[in-house]
């Protein structure tokens, strides 16, 4: 009877270390890789967009690498450009240690961000960055997709603002959502971040 018992222990430790590995499983130590919490994978999902050849793309297409993704548009005047160009410089510091990353940029004003204009924006930050936009409709899913917020901000006809959430995303390509980021954070804790995420996948 003592055997016994022994034995259902050993195969209860045995199935909780296992069920364990089951759900890390693809994330590696990644968790203890971020300053913020880590929200699992409600973040993110299936789009289609358009790139700035004007090409119908998926988040398959573009997500092949560690991503960071960041929703904003075009003619925001101080937010985004701040938030691309972190992004684009943690990607450089990434690329000195020899770590490969893309960054992302949706716009969430498609009226004005045709590929053409996203094609010039993103250039300004990095050859790597991937600018897309589509229809309203394609842009609204996207957005819900990462529980990004938007809406326009006034009535001016041709200057008007649009508000919306300033989180960037850390996609893994296979497991998705990683983390995120906030404004604060600086280009080399951005990278470090993603670099050890990168290591412990």
């Amino acid at each position: 009877m003592t055997r016994l018992i022994a034995l259902l222990a050993g195969l209860a430790t045995v199935a909780v270390v296992g069920v364990t590995y089951l759900v890390t499983l693809g994330r590696g130590d990644v968790a203890q890789c971020f300053n913020g919490a880590v929200a699992g994978g409600a973040i993110g999902g299936p789009f289609t967009l358009v790139n700035v050849a004007g090409q119908t793309v998926t988040d398959a297409d573009v997500i092949t690498e560690p991503t960071l993704v960041y929703f904003g548009y075009s003619f925001c005047p101080d937010v985004c450009p701040i938030d691309n160009a972190r992004n684009a410089a943690a990607v450089d510091i990434l690329a000195d240690e020899g770590y490969s990353a893309t960054p992302i940029f949706i716009t969430i004003d498609p009226a004005r961000d045709t590929p053409e204009v996203m094609q010039d924006y993103v250039k300004n930050f990095s050859d790597k960055m991937i600018g897309l936009t589509g229809s309203a409709a394609q842009i609204k899913q996207a957005a819900a997709a990462y529980r990004v917020v938007y809406g326009r901000g006034d009535d001016d006809p041709d200057y008007y603002l649009m508000n919306h959430s300033v989180f960037t995303y850390l996609m893994m390509p296979g497991t998705g959502f990683a983390t995120f980021f906030r404004r604060e954070d600086t280009p080399q804790q951005v990278a470090d971040q993603v670099a050890c995420a990168i290591d412990a996948s």
